[in-house]
């Protein structure tokens, strides 16, 4: 017998598309069939609709294995899942663990145990010769930069030496204390014999969304470190490749981002806030495993030619879509404008 796709859901079961079509063509079926969600919501309930209706989307023509929670709050400032999915398996954070590191650097600033201002050597032996960030371009040891340096640059250009220079100021045992006095079991780093570094290690969709979440908050730091921190990650430096892809830039200062990428794993987890500044959705998106095209290639590919960043990318743009026309009661932070420049 010969169906097109039409007679497939002149069945009217997804049984009939499955033994037509196959489990992957009947999932694109069910998607076809699916009545759109309309790309300005103007409720949380039918923002939280549209979200999930994108993320299957896009996770689906992506493949791979995905750990994601993705929240939009109501008016009156409670959130809600638009996206629960395998949000409490452990997973490898790579760099979105460097919010997690900054945290801690951050909660002993609080304390008075150290400075933003107060310097850190950085020797020739400390720097990591790859191809992220600059400490390992600038050729110039050893050198002294600030804590405050040292923070930047890891948030926004995801300096790896950064990630040493941290461990100066808060050694790979202290940082994981901290982060478990704040609740935060899964969210730890792997120690090593140099007590003052560490690999990035695991987190959980969850455990990262919450962080995000009490940062916003204004549970996690002081407000000053809140917002030092939070004005890093919303800057126009920090990462654009993926959900804030196709944004203006004064639409991507409204999304403070991290991304993190190693071998097989692509991940993202950030905040967006409403247009009077409130943070209206949090995301914290974890994938892995095979995705869609040819594994090898995908394996040293961490752009938005990379399945799971160009479906991070789509998902972005309608995201934020999603929340433009709604608010919440949540704590107002301070409004960025981008401000050009020419030098001189």
């Amino acid at each position: 017998m010969t169906l097109n796709r039409r007679s497939v859901f002149g069945l009217g079961t997804v049984a009939a598309a499955t033994a037509v079509l196959g489990s992957h063509g009947a999932a694109q079926a069910q998607e076809d069939a699916e009545a759109e969600i309309e790309r300005f919501p103007t409720t949380a309930d039918r923002s939280r609709k549209r979200i999930a209706q994108i993320y299957r989307r896009q996770t689906r023509r992506a493949r791979g294995t995905w750990s994601s929670l993705i929240t939009v709050a109501d008016l009156d400032g409670t959130t809600r899942a638009a996206v629960d999915e395998n949000a409490d398996q452990v997973v490898e954070a790579y760099s979105v663990n460097k919010i997690a590191v900054a945290v801690a650097v951050l909660d002993k600033v609080d304390r008075g145990l150290i400075r933003l201002d107060q310097t850190v050597t950085v020797s020739a032996a400390i720097v990591i010769q790859d191809t992220d960030g600059i400490f390992a371009l600038d050729g110039a040891y050893p050198s002294e930069v600030t804590v405050g340096h040292a923070l930047a640059n890891l948030l926004t250009v995801s300096d790896n030496t950064a990630v040493r220079l941290c461990g100066l100021v808060v050694p790979a045992l202290e940082l994981n204390e901290i982060l478990r006095s704040k609740g935060f079991v899964h969210t730890q780093v792997v120690p090593v014999a140099n007590p003052n570094r560490f690999f990035l290690g695991t987190t959980t969709a969850r455990e990262t969304h919450t962080l995000l979440q009490k940062l916003v908050d204004g549970q996690l730091l002081s407000a000053a470190s809140t917002a030092y921190l939070l004005n890093i990650l919303r800057a126009t430096a920090s990462f654009t490749d993926g959900v804030r892809l196709n944004l203006t830039t004064n639409e991507r200062l409204r999304v403070a981002t991290k991304a993190g990428w190693f071998e097989d794993g692509r991940n993202e987890a950030g905040i967006m806030f409403s247009e009077d500044n409130r943070a209206i959705l949090v995301y914290s998106m974890f994938a892995s495993g095979d995705f869609a095209g040819d594994k090898a290639a995908n394996d040293q590919d961490f752009s938005t030619t990379h399945p799971a960043v160009a479906a991070r990318a789509e998902l972005g743009r309608s995201m934020f879509d999603a929340v433009i026309k709604i608010t919440t009661t949540r704590p107002r932070h301070r409004e960025k404008v981008y401000r050009f420049f020419n030098g001189g």
